[in-house]
């Protein structure tokens, strides 16, 4: 499972995460997805865990918590969708003969 993190400082780190997830059990992987464009943090964040009940945990407790000045939203992830561009349509571009 992974842990989606909302709401979340622009100041915040890899590091921060890990040291605030580490009190839960053991972090596996981070993921602070960064704007292509601006090269800024998108205010987001991923956190995996090595153990499913640890996570649950971390979730109830982290959930509405304040940190850095921002009330978190703390629930898990949800399978990524495909942006309109990657969908394909099921109509035809081409006119009717």
């Amino acid at each position: 499972m992974t842990i989606y993190i909302g709401n979340l400082s622009f100041q915040a780190t890899e590091e921060d995460l890990k040291d605030v997830f580490a009190e839960y059990g053991e972090v596996t992987r981070i993921s602070l997805p960064i704007d292509r464009e601006s090269g800024r943090k998108r205010g987001f964040a991923f956190v995996e865990m090595a153990d499913e009940t640890k996570e649950d945990q971390a979730i109830s407790e982290l959930d509405g918590a304040e940190w850095l000045g921002r009330e978190l939203r703390v629930n898990k992830a949800k399978p990524r969708e495909q942006s309109s561009s990657d969908r394909r349509s099921s109509f035809s571009r081409n006119p009717l003969p």
